[in-house]
């Protein structure tokens, strides 16, 4: 038998949406991954932080306020600063099509919006 896999959810920033990940956060849980929500308002400093702690083989991040380039990419620099490059970042939210290949560039695994579907096969 595999080792769950444990995946921490967050919403970082101001943004006080938090239906979405809550949805999200029940779906994996009932594919069988283990599950960490670590609630509203999180820094990417606190999320960087309970990834480790939980020894996370994933972090998805939810963001509804348009602060997903700087958030994203900072939880993407933490992981890097701290050795854990290995732990997959996937984010969801109102992003702009835009934005996405630039995410994938800094290293987010796959976007996915209420309109559009995972930029690639998730997991994968």
């Amino acid at each position: 038998m595999s080792a769950r896999i444990r995946v921490v959810l967050a919403k970082p920033g101001l943004d006080g949406h938090d239906r979405g990940i809550k949805i999200v956060a029940r779906a994996l849980r009932d594919a069988g991954m283990e599950v960490i929500y670590t609630g509203l308002h999180q820094t990417p400093e606190q999320i960087v932080a309970t990834a480790i702690a939980e020894d996370a083989d994933c972090v998805g991040l939810s963001v509804l306020s348009g602060a997903h380039m700087t958030l994203f990419t900072r939880v993407v620099e933490l992981l890097h600063e701290r050795d854990a490059a290995d732990i997959v970042v996937f984010g969801g939210g109102i992003i702009p099509e835009a934005d996405i290949p630039k995410l994938r560039e800094l290293g987010v695994a796959t976007v996915f919006t209420p309109v559009r579907p995972p930029t690639r096969s998730w997991p994968g």
